[in-house]
């Protein structure tokens, strides 16, 4: 019997993930319309969106595949990736992922879809995971402060460059040391942001470090080659002649080795990935950076610290979380606006795991091994570039044409250097087996060497390739917390706590407005854990990838489709940094053109506190222009300081739909304007979930767009981290977007430097956001961006009666969020829109986004992915809350003792013996019948923020407190 192959393909149901991503159905897309007196969505999105910049037509991308569909195709593209035993190292390692940490950290909604801790009483289980990973860094490094991670390792190293500059009161210089055995794709990006700084980059020999005027120099510990310097003198050296000093480091290595706080370092980063994280073709991974304390007011990114909650239980919070680029804008020397948190907490896990023993064994088993390969490759006459290693030796003088000859054949990727040296990093998962295999890609099969043997003569001998005085003397892990979870069983209740102390979608919606907390679907996140994508090495051989570059490609062309512009950019991997390369490939473009001069940055007074940060680090000039009161930019005041500027303008920062929310309709009119003055228009991404399929940035007037792939393009928060920021350009900026010193890519100017250690920054990641469009195809993806306006409107109506809508577009509607300002409410009752976030809490919800862009105020945002009956259930909560002030307005409720001031109850406070308040325990714990049915507890009560600052504290307390 025939079977007709197209009639089979109809009879699939490709409408099915639409509407599980799409939460309202047809029912309640009516009854939202109804309540804002419209027939039907076209009506609104004409209300909304001015007519001047709309698509008019639908995208065009293919049609939406089923969900098996859609994965067997993304199966079939995974299995083109060959994962070839790996020993290229250079700061990737193959790992292996604890069983119980994939399956209820990374694999666990409950742990990948929650939000930065901005509100930490309901994050007290993450901040927990990220304090663990602080407490590591410090102690392998011997560090006094760590932070909770940062992007990558060369990223981590720019701040390092960056903190040495502010840092240095004593040095006049101008120029940064980088010793020549630093890993290559880490001076890459250290060379583009001092290329954006005006610094000088100077390298050389490590030995030489003494012999320039620099301000601050980066070691490599192990070195690229494997080289385990004596950085103790190095170090020395430096601080006699006022230089700070940064180590990158490993690590595993420093399990071993001796560890650089106790040598001298000011600062000491790299990268947690082969704590359990997966190779992913280049990311996510956290990097880690740990400073002296004496810098802990200067130190990027974030901290946790510890504090006390209202009842004086030790708590947890983002210390300092004010952040730099929000408190000093333009001044502001790094735009880090986010963290790797899901990634630190997985490694912070691996150590809780396995403990000191644990790491022990693994760092001795990997430099056992590398010793015996040593050994026996010195056995055979092979001369090796160094007498001293961890995990890495460098053969000179050999064949590498025929070494690469055998490799390939064993499916072993090896690292080829220029001169004709071939290197080979061991790891975690490197075996006796496999040293007999590398014996005979190195030497040939009839080298006569046994592993067992070998293995014998290095234990008689005690021969190692750690250098006399370099061994690690001092204890690490030392924590309770680091020897309590041995077992399984006890390793999966610790996870299982501390993921029951955090609210995530999970639980509830998180109306944050500007951060898109939508679906992130379960067959979107199950590629990510699939070995031919999870196990590939960033550095691999191009025809070991095809897979990756065919879905990074087709991902790439649906986001050229999406946004109207010419060429994407995979390499940024957040948001802030996607700004940073925009900027960056204007200035590339202007100063190609003769029109380097051209410094000054428009950015309106809304704009968030990245996109000055970023303007600062690629030595921008920032200009403010003014909104008007309806929140929009002024284009009286844009025109004069265009043309005040003409002569040296660079460009604008815009967002759009704006910061406040509302479709500007001078839009196009603003981009006009900085085009006809010489400038380029920069559109900011972050509310793309507005747009898609609706309007392009690209058509109305942008040249450079960076896009969130972690809010429009469902790549989950993570707790805080992972993202992706790539940037969309027109034809004219495509040569000047960051290329890759170690892949190179196709079309870019050599010299265009990279913003990320990876050449696709976060790769492992992007089959989330390839999945979501080709599930959703045009068609669903045009009703998602009509339902996240519809849901913003719907809330806003819903709630106006009872809280101000601060801005509006000229129809009376809003975009994908509203604004609702509390200032009011507060000058009429005291209660603060802090009150109301907590109380939030009571409700089971995460409290919109507070104080951004106008302080004083609450930003929601429904995204498309909630349900009416969450719409509702969040609104009811909002309306009952308003009640709650209006008791305290009339004097039922003092304005000392309320539900909103106590907020939020926890347990104790209704085992409390003393409960003397002005409102019973069930209005305080138990406020709505929804909670009844389904109550989420906060972990502990309201954080006190100013004791956490005034006494930073980023250790791990005792296990006794938390135990109380």
């Amino acid at each position: 019997m025939a079977f007709d192959k197209r009639r089979l393909a109809e009879l699939a149901d490709h409408d099915a993930f639409i509407r599980r991503h799409n939460g309202p159905h047809a029912a309640d897309k009516a009854a939202m319309l109804s309540a804002l007196d419209l027939g039907n969505v076209e009506a609104l999105i004409d209300k909304t969106v001015p007519a001047n910049i709309r698509l008019g037509r639908e995208l065009d991308l293919d049609p939406p595949k089923a969900e098996a569909e859609a994965l067997d195709y993304l199966y079939r593209l995974a299995r083109q990736n060959r994962v070839a035993k790996s020993y290229i190292g250079q700061g990737y390692y193959d790992t292996h992922l604890p069983a119980v940490i994939q399956r209820n950290v990374l694999e666990n909604p409950g742990w990948y879809t929650a939000y930065t801790p901005y509100q930490p009483e309901i994050s007290q289980g993450r901040l927990e995971g990220l304090l663990n990973f602080q407490q590591m860094v410090m102690d392998l490094t011997g560090m006094e402060l760590a932070n909770a991670s940062l992007l990558d390792e060369a990223t981590a190293a720019a701040e390092a460059m960056a903190l040495c500059q502010r840092a240095n009161k004593k040095s006049k210089s101008n120029a940064f040391f980088v010793a020549d055995d630093v890993f290559p794709q880490t001076l890459d990006v250290i060379r583009t942001r001092a290329d954006g700084f005006g610094f000088d980059v100077i390298t050389g020999p490590a030995d030489t470090l003494a012999d320039h005027d620099v301000f601050g120099a980066l070691i490599q510990y192990p070195g690229n080659d494997g080289k385990v310097h004596d950085i103790a003198r190095l170090l020395e050296t430096a601080k006699a002649k006022g230089i700070m000093t940064a180590v990158a480091t490993d690590l595993m290595a420093l399990v071993l080795l001796k560890e650089p706080g106790a040598l001298g370092a000011d600062i000491v980063l790299g990268s947690s990935q082969r704590f359990g994280v997966p190779m992913g073709f280049g990311g996510p991974h956290a990097a880690f950076f740990a400073t002296t304390d004496k810098l802990k007011r200067s130190i990027p990114g974030r901290i946790i610290g510890v504090s006390k909650d209202a009842r004086g239980n030790t708590a947890l919070r983002m210390a300092m979380q004010t952040r730099e680029q929000h408190i000093r804008r333009e001044k502001a020397t790094s735009n880090i606006c986010t963290a790797q948190a899901l990634l630190a907490n997985i490694a912070g896990f691996y150590a809780v795991y396995h403990g000191a023993e644990g790491l022990r064994t693994i760092a001795g088993r990997i430099h056992r091994l590398t010793t015996i390969l040593a050994e026996g490759l010195k056995q055979k006459g092979v001369q090796l570039a160094n007498d001293s290693w961890f995990d890495t030796l460098r053969l000179t003088a050999v064949d590498a044409g025929k070494i690469h000859g055998r490799a390939m054949t064993l499916e072993l990727n090896l690292r080829y250097f220029d001169n004709g040296d071939v290197g080979v990093s061991l790891d975690e998962t490197t075996t006796a087996h496999d040293l007999d295999a590398l014996f005979d890609v190195l030497l040939g099969d009839e080298h006569g060497l046994g592993v067992r043997e070998l293995d014998d003569a290095v234990l008689a001998t005690k021969a190692t390739g750690v250098p006399a005085g370099n061994e690690r003397e001092s204890d690490f892990l030392d924590h309770p917390t680091f020897k309590r979870y041995r077992s399984e069983t006890e390793m999966l209740r610790y996870l299982k706590r501390l993921e029951n102390k955090d609210l995530s979608l999970a639980n509830a919606m998180i109306p944050l407005g500007s951060c898109t907390m939508k679906l992130n679907a379960t067959t979107e996140m199950m590629p990510i854990t699939w070995p031919e994508f999870a196990r590939i090495h960033p550095f691999a051989p191009s025809d070991q990838v095809a897979g990756y570059r065919q879905m990074i490609g087709e991902l790439a062309a649906f986001l050229v489709e999406i946004t109207g512009y010419d060429h994407i950019s995979m390499q940024p991997n957040s948001g802030a940094q996607g700004e940073y390369a925009g900027l960056m490939a204007i200035r590339r473009y202007q100063a190609a053109q003769g029109q380097g001069h051209r410094n000054v940055c428009l950015i309106p007074s809304s704009a968030h506190g990245t996109n000055p940060a970023s303007a600062a680090m690629c030595s921008m000039k920032v200009v403010v222009v003014e909104c008007d009161e309806a929140g929009n930019i002024d284009l009286t005041d844009l025109r004069n300081k265009a043309e005040q500027h003409a002569n040296d303008l660079s460009a604008i920062m815009l967002t759009y739909p704006s910061t406040h929310g509302v479709f500007e309709e001078g839009v196009r009119e603003a981009c006009e304007i900085v085009h006809s003055h010489g400038g380029q228009v920069y559109v900011d991404g972050a509310n793309m979930n507005a747009q898609v399929g609706i309007a392009r940035p690209g058509d109305f007037g942008g040249d450079v767009s960076h896009l969130n792939l972690h809010k429009t393009f469902c790549i989950p928060h993570g707790g805080g981290g992972p993202g992706m920021g790539p940037i969309g350009v027109k034809a004219h900026l495509a040569p000047y977007v960051s290329n890759h010193v170690v892949t190179p890519l196709e079309g870019v100017e050599p010299d265009s430097g990279a913003v990320s250690a990876a050449a696709f920054g976060s790769a492992l990641i992007l089959p989330i956001s390839w999945a979501y469009i080709k599930m959703m195809g045009a068609r669903g993806l045009r009703e998602a961006t009509e339902l996240a306006i519809l849901g913003a409107n719907y809330i806003a109506k819903r709630l106006e009666p009872h809280y101000p809508v601060l801005y509006k577009g000229s129809n009376g509607t809003v975009a994908h969020e509203c604004i609702i300002d509390i200032r009011p409410l507060k000058a009429e009752s005291g209660i603060s829109e802090e009150d109301i976030a907590k109380r939030l809490m009571d409700y089971g919800f995460h409290a919109p986004t507070m104080s951004f862009p106008v302080p004083g105020t609450l930003m929601i945002e429904p995204t498309e992915s909630e349900s009416l009956y969450e719409l509702d259930r969040f609104c009811d909560a909002m309306i009952a809350i308003r009640k709650e002030v209006a008791k305290v307005q009339s004097g039922e409720w003092p304005i000392e003792d309320n539900p909103l001031v106590h907020a939020p109850h926890t347990m104790a406070d209704l085992m409390d013996s003393d409960w003397n308040r002005a409102y019973s325990r069930e209005t305080g714990a138990f406020p709505s019948e929804a909670v009844k049915a389904a109550k989420y507890w906060p972990a502990v009560n309201r954080v006190d923020n100013v004791l956490g600052d005034r006494q930073l504290i980023c250790t791990c307390p005792s296990i006794d407190e938390y135990r109380d």
